[in-house]
């Protein structure tokens, strides 16, 4: 009778725990465009970064804010690493789970970093952090790192 509780117990153990954690998928350009197609009524934040960027990590937690204060705005905030892919299990998935991050983290599924760029902004110069700001089908393009108040005035701005 013993084991069996301890059984039980563990299997609540790993399953709680693996609730919470965050999942990284794989993305590719046309399913990020995807994506944004369907929700058409949504504004969305489009972060692109990499766990070997010091001012990406820096600024992780604005969006993390962002995301949690705006929540009701019908708001996506997306973090997109731009890690290679080997990277992702000894890595972007620990970085993840360790700095908790709660918006929604991708990493590229992306061959040419040249194509992909031009696909997503064509002034982009390849530098990072970056972020994409998409509402109503416009969307504003931003090459440099936000400070907090900076990265509500973009989202306000929409």
């Amino acid at each position: 009778m013993k084991i069996k509780s301890v059984f039980y117990l563990f299997l609540f153990v790993v399953f709680s725990v693996s609730s919470y954690s965050q999942n990284v998928k794989l993305l590719t350009i046309d399913q990020l465009n995807e994506r944004i197609e369907k929700g058409k009524d949504s504004t969305y934040v489009v972060n692109f970064w990499a766990t070997w960027c010091a001012p990406c990590i820096k600024e992780l937690p604005h969006f993390e804010k962002l995301g949690a204060e705006h929540k009701s705005d019908k708001l996506a905030v997306l973090l997109v690493s731009l890690d290679f892919k080997s990277k992702l299990n000894s890595n972007v998935i620990p970085f993840v789970k360790r700095k908790n991050l709660k918006n929604e983290v991708f990493l590229l599924n992306e061959g040419s970093p040249q194509e992909f760029i031009d696909r997503i902004d064509s002034s982009w110069s390849g530098s990072i952090p970056a972020t994409l700001f998409i509402k109503d089908g416009k969307r504003k393009f931003v090459e440099s790192e936000f400070t907090y108040e900076q990265l509500l005035t973009e989202y306000k701005k929409l």
